[in-house]
């Protein structure tokens, strides 16, 4: 039986931290505390994606043009594909029993790995800033609608109550988040059914029906809007709740409950909020500029708090995973403090944030439109990367190695770092965004403002598709000998079987 050697230190000790506080960092999960079944991956996937929020995706999704069976099948591919992607990344935790953005070392070196690792924080702190700026809103809504016209006050307690909760929950760790994911999972599951059946008599489907087919373009640009807004902006931290699951769990299993538990509560939500969206356009309009808003707005007034508490949950638990992932991120990037001190430094970031957008954006959608399409070009190169490593792979990962920049993964691997960087570079070229005036330099390969190639593609971010296939052909074409390299080698008897 071959043994793992001590992995990077979690820079803290069992007496420097309140009891409950998770210990463990950036480091693996040592074999006697890993434990569980693929089949617990449902909680946490599931209540971080059955925010209503998923209903306003029904809206951003016609902004693209497309009828609602267009939209319909765009929308399940697009959920679906991009949370196969998180599935198969969860396997990589299971075989290393480290964070995915640790797993990431293997594929581009102990110390290029700074580099994705900066991308990811970045993605997951605006991700939670994004959904915890949705909370602040919703709560502000319910309250006004409820008649207490607190304005800024209501808004200045609903941000503390929710940061609060947010950075509480990334503080205390693994063991508290899988718990806290499964009784939001309950009572989000229960009270969306019930909001789904109190407001579906708005549905017209003869307005539905008639909505006007889109051309192709539309389509793929809806398409990879889906991809983006769903699993594309969870890949970078798909292992980290599967990295405590003993070696020998099934792996299908993995793959499957992450992929499932993920996708299930998006799809429902997103078809119902098609529905309502293309049943009236004042709703489609106003769900655009405040989803959470314009969703509470058209239930009963004695649902009014139940919805807040529906909205504000599904949100927390969003927020709450990406804070304790963007920690993880903020460390491999070179940040050497406790995971918990990480997790409150983005908790102060996210806070900041969330004081922008719910106090002096104008809109959510437009900011939020373009975050998502200017990270998701650079995550998508990663994403191809990581799969295609994981694909290569047939041995699990060498935990020693991992932390080790002379031993069999290197420090930096050129090839994968230069192919982020040219996924990236390409794949801004050829996406647009036209919501924020700041990110116009992006579609320089479209032309000037009339070119036809523009006008016809200029939606479609056909950018997050390229800098996907380059990620992971590039690996698939140039990566093959140097892991067939890194798994034949014995660094100091440390291999891992």
């Amino acid at each position: 039986m071959s043994t793992e050697a001590p992995s990077e230190p979690s820079y803290v000790t069992a007496d420097a931290v309140p009891r409950g506080v998770e210990l463990n960092g950036v480091n693996a999960i040592d074999e006697s505390e890993r434990k569980g079944t693929p089949r617990q991956l449902f909680w946490p996937w599931f209540a971080a994606n059955v925010s209503v929020l998923g209903i306003g995706y029904g809206a951003y999704l016609l902004f693209f043009g497309v009828s609602f069976w267009q939209a319909v099948i765009v929308g399940i591919l697009g959920i679906t594909i991009s949370f196969l992607f998180c599935g198969f990344i969860a396997l990589a935790g299971k075989r290393g029993n480290a964070p995915t953005m640790t797993l990431g070392r293997a594929a581009f070196g102990v110390n290029g790995n700074k580099v994705p690792s900066i991308i990811s924080w970045v993605l997951t702190v605006g991700w939670e800033t994004a959904l915890t700026s949705l909370a602040v809103l919703a709560t502000a809504t319910v309250f006004e609608t409820l008649g207490f016209h607190g304005g800024v006050v209501t808004k200045i307690v609903a941000l503390l109550v929710v940061a609060l909760l947010v950075v509480f929950g990334g503080i205390l760790g693994f063991d508290f988040i899988m718990r806290l994911q499964k009784w939001i999972t309950i009572a989000t599951g229960v009270l969306t059914v019930v909001y789904i059946v109190l407001t579906f008599h708005r549905v017209d489907f003869h307005a539905v029906s008639a909505l006007p087919s889109g051309a192709l373009p539309a389509v793929i640009g809806g398409f990879v809007f889906m991809m983006t807004g769903f699993g594309l902006g969870w890949v970078n931290a798909a292992a980290d709740y599967s990295r405590y699951l003993p070696r020998n769990s099934s792996s299908g299993g993995v793959i499957w409950w992450t992929t499932f538990g993920a996708a299930v509560a998006p799809v429902i939500l997103l078809v119902f909020g098609l529905l309502l969206a293309g049943s009236s356009t004042k709703l489609f309009a106003d769900i655009n500029n405040d989803p959470i808003g314009a969703l509470a707005k058209i239930v009963p007034t004695w649902f009014l708090i139940p919805f807040a508490v529906v909205a504000i949950l599904g949100l927390v638990g969003g927020s709450v995973m990406n804070i304790y992932s963007s920690g993880f991120s903020l460390m491999n990037a070179g940040l050497k403090v406790p995971r918990y001190a990480a997790a409150s430094v983005d908790g102060v970031v996210m806070i900041l944030g969330t004081i922008y957008v719910a106090f002096f954006a104008t809109s959510f959608v437009v900011p939020f439109q373009g975050f998502l399409i200017t990270l998701g070009v650079p995550i998508a190169a990663w994403a191809g990367i990581f799969l295609a490593d994981v694909q290569l792979r047939k041995k699990d990962y060498s935990t020693a190695d991992l932390f080790d920049p002379k031993g069999r993964y290197g420090s930096v691997q050129w090839i994968t770092i230069g192919l982020i960087v040219l996924g990236t570079a390409i794949g801004w070229g050829l996406v647009t965004n036209t919501y924020a005036s700041w990110l116009g330099w992006q579609g320089y390969f479209f032309g000037d403002a009339k070119s036809a190639f523009r006008t016809t593609w200029g939606g479609a971010n056909l950018g997050v598709l390229a800098s996907l296939a380059i990620g992971y052909l590039g690996t698939l074409l140039f990566m093959r000998p140097v892991i067939r390299q890194q798994e034949g080698a014995v660094f100091l008897d440390r291999d891992v079987v």
